[in-house]
């Protein structure tokens, strides 16, 4: 961010975290005309804590604070997304859905609606402007400083026209960096507790969650040699790789879900050693590629914080160097090159 960036306008996405929170403040200290927004995307989700937090840093920073109701948007794009995926037997990542639709879609069109030049975030990502030889610019994104928190994955779904209009501000920052700028600056959310998952799930088990949202039918639990050991209350309560909840007694290995079938509603298990968990590759679906074509060969990850793997892209499908265990459809894969945020795509089978 350049001094001739100054006094643009920016509409902070303010939770009530202290990522947020630094997010505006460095913003501000940059010299940006910023306004706070909480948004409220869940009924009972509404949690008075994180939305005075909020207000209070936006009070200690002298900026404007508002409050925006995007609660059906968020149960039609997020929740009935997620819902949808679990009855059809895959295993939507509600988060991207979240990113791409709430924060980058909504929230990004009502920001600019409102005089905005940009949204800001607490991501953790780090975001260029990368001239390309036809002299034009493209937005590119990279892992955040800090791997632990990098959220890059996550963001794989966000376009060009969403990313020209997008700050990142904490990105080049370590956690550990960002609670001391928060501190040293005062803010009343420097010692708070990260939130942790799913504001609809609640403090239940997320299988548990399921079984009260979906209806319950028993089915097989098959070997792979397609030998029936046991029952299950429905497969769309369980996800590939799974172990946990099988209910199965008398195997001399743990059992991981292998395979599942909606329509025979069935799980095949197998231990962890059998290829049946294992995958070489995988088609992708729903593609986007944030900045040109990806090369032939990437990374690629099937799973939040997996290390990324080498793979090969051909016609729609992700050719992995070694094979993957545990890899469910409605997951996303996502592409790298080093540090680079390609894109990337819904794993379909």
């Amino acid at each position: 961010m350049s001094n001739t960036d100054k006094k643009q306008k920016v509409f902070v996405a303010m939770s009530g975290g202290v990522d947020s929170s630094v997010a505006a403040l460095l913003l501000k200290e940059k010299g940006y005309d910023v306004t706070g927004v909480h948004m409220l995307c869940w009924e009972g989700c509404e949690n008075n804590e994180d939305k005075r937090d909020a207000m209070r840093v936006a009070a200690k920073l002298g900026i404007p604070f508002l409050v925006w109701d995007f609660k059906k948007e968020y149960r039609e794009e997020v929740f009935d997304y997620m819902v949808r995926g679990y009855a059809e037997s895959r295993t939507p990542n509600p988060d991207v859905m979240c990113n791409k639709e709430i924060k980058f879609g909504i929230f990004l069109k009502r920001a600019l609606e409102a005089g905005a030049d940009f949204i800001a975030t607490g991501h953790y990502v780090r975001h260029l402007e990368a001239e390309l030889p036809s002299g034009s610019s493209a937005s590119k994104l990279f892992a955040a400083k800090d791997p632990s928190k990098d959220q890059s994955y996550f963001l794989w779904a966000l376009t060009q026209n969403q990313l020209r209009h997008c700050l990142f501000p904490i990105g080049d920052y370590l956690k550990s960096e960002v609670r001391e700028l928060a501190r040293k600056a005062g803010l009343p959310t420097a010692a708070k507790k990260d939130s942790q998952g799913l504001c609809f799930v609640g403090k239940v088990d997320f299988q548990e969650f399921l079984r009260r949202i979906l209806p319950r039918k028993e089915g097989a639990i098959l070997n792979p040699a397609g030998e029936e050991i046991g029952k299950h209350d429905g497969a769309h309560f369980y996800t590939i790789g799974q172990r946990h909840g099988l209910k199965l007694g008398g195997l001399e290995r743990p059992a991981y879900v292998a395979e599942r079938d909606a329509n025979a509603n069935t799980l095949v298990v197998a231990d962890a050693e059998n290829p049946a968990l294992y995958l070489n590759e995988i088609k992708i679906g729903e593609i986007n590629l944030i900045s040109g074509n990806p090369p032939e060969r990437m990374e690629v990850r099937v799973r939040y914080r997996q290390p990324r793997q080498g793979a090969r892209f051909s016609g729609g499908k992700i050719i992995f160097d070694s094979p993957q265990r545990g890899v469910a459809q409605g997951q996303s894969a996502v592409f790298y090159s080093g540090e680079e945020l390609l894109g990337g795509g819904v794993i379909k089978a």
